[in-house]
């Protein structure tokens, strides 16, 4: 099986979890024999990838295409068509999908590849441009929409409008939840046979858990545990999705009660400096700290997961959600809110209602009271991750696979 992959980002040049989703499942696919060529709109070095070809369409350095606000994935909102000078983020984020699609149609038709797949609205005009000039099976994989990225609204019309040419043009659609199919089924008028649902799983180092035994990078927080005080983490892009400010409104609770607590949040976003502003007019600016921007990838980041007693993703709109699997990962329970798709396969976890601040403010003091609940959490937390398996998902997607390039190939015959 030769497979076309369009994708936007692979660690460690990566803005959030599509990258690592991408990387894992192509491995696996690879475990299987399947021949992937992951075609990037950037530059970069990628030299550790050694179980498919990577192939740059674009001579942009990586920093151009996914740095900052500019390009990344998860910024639709600064998508636009601009004619002129094209001297907006915007018209540069628009430039790079052309080009990317006018790469990606002379490509295929210069290799032999039985399917198509594309990641995220970014790569469905190169992915509509190959099937046109080849008329392979394509295959668009949803991580998120662009009503899951404004919080439940409609968003950015371009974007969606993309995504509903992709959508409908594609020959299958993979959705990484049941929630995510259900929103492509209710906004975006697609028949519900023709999405599979494929829930992602996420595999781990051994380095990359709980066993560091290495100083955390945020010791303090380590020096006011044994002070009394309990810790919360939320980790993530700071965007109206992620639901931030109603963590903010249920751990003013949480401090109103419990007055040695704090609340770490990681992660960059354009929401940083409001949600910044919202703690300190809560009264909040001694128990909650801002990192800003971690390393992905990194220790730092690990050790954010690690330094928690709990780790809360209050999310108001979440296709999936990796960011638990992280947590459990370094041993520290969860709590999700249940309009994550992560919370349709994760059981040894909290789950609220994302909008119900009492019983968030609740579940939270629960945990930092009491040290035996956060323990079995913990422990049953990780040995349910550590049964999750990249396996039947990537069978899943080479199933849909040959049965499609089978068909093309009879219609081709005949």
């Amino acid at each position: 099986m030769k497979v076309l992959m369009l994708g936007w980002e692979l660690p460690p040049h990566h803005t959030g979890g599509m990258g690592i989703v991408c990387y894992q499942m192509c491995k696996q696919l690879a475990r299987t024999g399947a021949q992937i060529e992951f075609v990037l709109p950037y530059t970069a070095d990628f030299s550790h990838i050694d179980f498919m070809n990577i192939n740059p369409a674009l001579p942009d350095d990586v920093e151009q295409v996914i740095g900052g606000q500019a390009g990344s994935t998860y910024d639709s909102q600064y998508f636009e068509y601009v004619l002129g000078d094209g001297s907006t983020r915007g018209a540069a984020m628009s430039e790079h999908q052309s080009n990317f699609a006018t790469y990606a149609a002379r490509l295929v038709q210069m290799g032999d590849y039985d399917v198509i797949h594309a990641h995220d609205w970014l790569t469905f005009r190169a992915a509509l441009a190959a099937k046109q000039a080849s008329g392979l099976p394509l295959f668009v994989h949803i991580h998120s929409t662009e009503y899951d990225r404004s919080g439940g609204n409609s968003g950015n019309p371009l974007v969606r409008e993309i995504e509903y040419i992709g959508l409908h043009l594609a020959d299958k659609i993979f959705a990484v939840s049941q929630a995510t199919k259900d929103t492509i089924v209710r906004e975006y008028g697609i028949a519900p046979s023709k999405i599979e649902v494929v829930h992602n799983a996420m595999e781990f180092q051994a380095h990359e858990l709980y066993e560091d035994v290495s100083e955390n990078a945020f010791h303090y927080l380590e020096r006011m545990q044994a002070h009394g005080y309990g810790v919360v983490v939320s980790a993530g892009r700071l965007t109206i999705q992620k639901g931030l400010s109603n963590l903010l409104q249920a751990f003013r609770k949480v401090v109103d009660v419990r007055s040695k607590s704090l609340l770490l949040i990681v992660g960059p976003g354009e929401q940083y400096h409001e949600l910044i502003e919202q703690a300190a007019e809560l009264g909040l600016s001694g128990n909650v700290i801002f990192t800003g921007h971690l390393n992905g990838t990194g220790k730092q980041w690990r050790d954010a997961f690690r330094a928690g007693n709990l780790f809360v993703m209050p999310s108001v709109s979440e296709p999936f959600g990796l960011t638990p699997f992280e947590a459990l990962a370094q041993r520290t329970p969860a709590l999700i809110s249940k309009q994550t798709g992560v919370s349709e396969i994760l059981h040894s976890v909290l789950k609220v209602d994302f909008w119900d601040l009492d019983e968030m403010a609740n579940k939270i003091v629960s945990v930092l009271d009491h040290k035996d609940l956060e323990e079995t959490l913990a422990d049953e937390g990780h040995e349910e991750l550590m049964k999750q398996s990249w396996k039947k998902p990537a069978e899943q997607v080479l199933h849909h696979y040959h049965r499609h390039a089978a068909e093309h190939r009879e219609l081709a015959y005949v």
